[in-house]
């Protein structure tokens, strides 16, 4: 398996966490230390939006790569 291959899974893997962890409400995500900031900076549901995103992107990116459309590869 290559690098660019493996970074693509970690990429969707993590996405579909990220987004799972938003659509569910996932206490134990929000309540971490690092999503602490964010929900204080946005609100619960405002952090929700914002982790949404940033999982979609993330799925995004990462399917993009295993299909073939992106290059994850930095040459």
């Amino acid at each position: 398996m290559k690098n660019d291959t493996l970074f693509a899974i970690l990429f969707t893997l993590i996405g579909l966490f990220t987004l799972l962890a938003s659509a569910l409400n996932w206490d134990f995500y929000f309540d971490s230390r690092k999503a602490k900031y964010i929900v204080k900076f946005f609100g619960r549901k405002g952090a929700r939006i914002f982790y949404a995103i940033v999982g979609l992107l993330l799925l995004g990116i990462g399917s993009a790569s295993l299909l073939g459309f992106i290059d994850l590869n930095s040459k």
